[in-house]
């Protein structure tokens, strides 16, 4: 039996289409759209209507993706972007117009629990030390901390992210070091009073850490966040993109991301370890656990 979700976030609209088999979440389809509903709040102070629209068809599309491969069950959720914008009910009611669907809009806590789920329900080996999902988003970064027998033990939610970082800052293509230093700032200062030890190994999720061994070569190591920001400083975004065979967009919000991911990696000092899934699995692991 397979199940979706399409994760409405600042950057993308993402559907993951999966079935539990033997007890392994196994992926059928996936797929974004560049939506970008966050550098929209950025430029209009809300979601401006035509994005709305935009935003309600390419989660109608997926979600007739999603039931054309068989999916008995489709969740639609938001993140930080949502939260944060005064008109999301808007998008809200537009999606439940285009396909019948309830978006909803995930608190905090429960954007961490479910990336922790579905980082821990997907990883390749279970982890018996208490450990750190760091799940890079694109306006906010969830950080769960707990085991995978007991479940998230504590979270924080950093008001940052990759989509976020990218369009308060990079001004230029390829980015410009001041521009770095910029971001970096920012973040450093997002960190100052948050407690981030105890973990002794980090499960990373997201597309900067997912797309890092592609660009680098070399893993999720802080030597391979520094070659890979050498990399996207040293070239326009599209020409990266063409070399690595990556989307342009993504490319252009690498930077922000594995800035965050080398901050975050300093303070908890704790290896990490490249994750398989995050927030969308953990919501298809909710749904087979409900369908029994």
């Amino acid at each position: 039996m397979a199940f979706a979700c399409i994760d409405v976030g600042s950057n993308t609209t993402r559907l993951l289409v999966a079935e539990l088999r033997d007890g392994r979440l196994r992926e059928v389809h996936a797929e974004r759209d560049f939506t970008r509903l966050g550098r929209s709040l950025i430029e209009h102070g809300r979601i401006p209507p035509q994005k709305v629209a935009e935003s309600a068809l390419a989660v109608a599309r997926q979600a007739d993706r999603a039931r054309a491969l068989g999916a008995s069950r489709v969740d639609v959720v938001g993140t930080a972007v949502l939260r944060q914008a005064p008109n999301a009910t808007e998008l809200v009611a537009a999606v439940e117009r285009a396909c019948g669907l309830r978006l909803r809009v995930l608190p905090a806590s429960e954007e961490a629990r479910l990336a922790f789920r579905g980082a821990v329900g997907t990883h390749e080996r279970r982890i018996e030390v208490t450990l750190a999902v760091l799940d890079v988003g694109g306006w906010s970064t969830e950080v769960a901390v707990g085991t995978a027998a007991g479940g998230v033990a504590r979270w924080v939610s950093l008001p940052l992210g990759s989509g976020l970082l990218a369009d308060l800052h990079l001004r230029r293509d390829p980015p410009r070091p001041e521009q770095l230093e910029a971001m970096r700032a920012r973040v450093r200062a997002t960190l100052g009073g948050v407690e981030l030890s105890g973990a002794a190994c980090a499960i990373v999720v997201g597309a900067a850490a997912g797309s890092l061994p592609r660009l680098a070569g070399r893993g999720l190591s802080l030597e391979g966040v520094a070659r890979g920001l050498e990399i996207l400083c040293a070239a326009p975004a599209a020409e990266v993109a063409a070399r690595v065979g990556m989307h342009a967009e993504r490319v252009r919000l690498m930077p922000a991301g594995l800035i965050l991911l080398d901050e975050l990696a300093r303070r908890l000092g704790a290896p990490l370890e490249p994750g398989h899934g995050g927030l969308r699995e953990g919501v298809v692991l909710e749904l087979a656990d409900v369908a029994g």
